[in-house]
């Protein structure tokens, strides 16, 4: 047998009875068929039409969720035609699509894909936001709407359909909202659903510039009161679930007659323990200023706990996505400095506040 024998065309009708009924012109011409037969096969009243320049839907009616979605990632991907042998097939978790290049899903589109409940339908969507290098040579047309960036994440494989991460999503879909509401409640939902913490998110949308849009900047300040609340009720359960004695909760903490040591979360006077959650996040503002903004947080974090632990108090610092993936961790952490107090010297006397 010859192995330099070139492949045959595979017949139409299999790309009719294809599971994937949407296939780029690179593909259509690595199974033989011409851009005039392209052209024949989408005239008006033809069995095929145009989806996207250079994407071609393998049937008259109109295309699927699915169908758009691996159109959109096609026109931004435009794989050369010698990888584009064989219909694409689904592939394996965790695994790129072959045709799409680095391209993938990302704003409202990927949050519907991330199971977001306050997202519209994908059908609804008159555009798909795509993410793609910054030196892609396309432009945005039809349902395909191209978001450039000089760093790409790692997409996520959601069905067959590589996908941005919640954050970067939501960052390109805050891009394009200009109501104060929708951009709290797809906020919100992403907190309080756990797809990802506030810290994570508030870096995203620093990154991509829009924290200076007044309506973003209160969405975030509700986001960060969001998240501080829920990071609470997980500490409760943390104490709670474990077995940990009780503690004085959010509490300050002065010396007699002296200065204000600070607030911290949890407290147990008898051994001298103190828990502050870490809900530390970039902050809104002007261009430059949130890395020098969170060193000045992150210094006051220091001092506090310095001259706390210069009076024998244990400061345990926990931030909320410790909290959240991995809480018998952090029990033991808290457990193992409680159980630690009767090894070191008598803490000096500190009176105890509401706060």
């Amino acid at each position: 047998m010859n192995h330099n024998t070139p492949l045959s065309p595979r017949p139409l009708r299999h790309l009719a009875d294809a599971q994937r009924r949407v296939l780029s012109a690179a593909q259509l011409r690595a199974h033989g068929v011409g851009p005039a037969e392209i052209s024949a096969h989408c005239r008006p009243g033809g069995p095929w039409q145009q989806l996207l320049p250079g994407v071609h839907l393998l049937h008259p009616g109109p295309p699927t969720s699915e169908e758009r979605l691996h159109g959109v990632l096609l026109y931004a991907g435009r794989p050369p035609a010698k990888e584009s042998r064989a219909i694409p097939a689904q592939p394996r978790p965790g695994e790129p699509h072959a045709g799409y290049a680095d391209a993938m899903i990302t704003g409202l589109a990927a949050l519907t894909l991330h199971r977001f409940s306050s997202t519209p339908p994908l059908l609804s969507l008159d555009r798909i936001d795509v993410l793609v290098p910054r030196t892609r040579r396309l432009r945005s047309t039809g349902c395909a709407r191209l978001v450039r960036a000089h760093t790409l994440p790692t997409p996520l494989q959601i069905t067959g359909v590589p996908v941005a991460p919640v954050a970067r999503a939501l960052a390109d879909a805050v891009a394009h909202l200009a109501e104060a509401r929708a951009v709290r409640r797809l906020l919100t939902e992403a907190v309080r659903g756990g797809h990802c913490e506030p810290t994570a998110l508030v870096a995203e949308l620093n990154r991509a510039r829009l924290l200076g849009r007044p309506h973003v900047v209160d969405a975030v300040d509700s986001l960060l009161a969001e998240g501080r609340a829920i990071a609470e009720d997980r500490l409760h359960a943390l104490v709670h679930d474990h077995g940990l004695p009780d503690p004085l909760w959010n509490v300050d903490l002065r010396l007699p007659g002296g200065p204000h040591l600070g607030g911290v979360d949890a407290y147990w006077p008898e051994q001298a323990v103190a828990v502050e959650l870490d809900t530390r996040a970039p902050r809104h503002g002007r261009t430059g200023r949130t890395e020098l903004e969170d060193d000045e947080q992150w210094s006051e974090y220091a001092r506090k706990r310095e001259h706390l632990e210069r009076l024998g108090v244990t400061v345990v610092h926990i931030t909320p996505k410790k909290l959240r993936d991995a809480p018998e961790q952090q029990a033991a952490v808290v457990l193992t400095a409680l159980m630690a107090s009767c090894d070191r010297d008598p803490a000096a006397y500190i009176v105890v506040l509401p706060r």
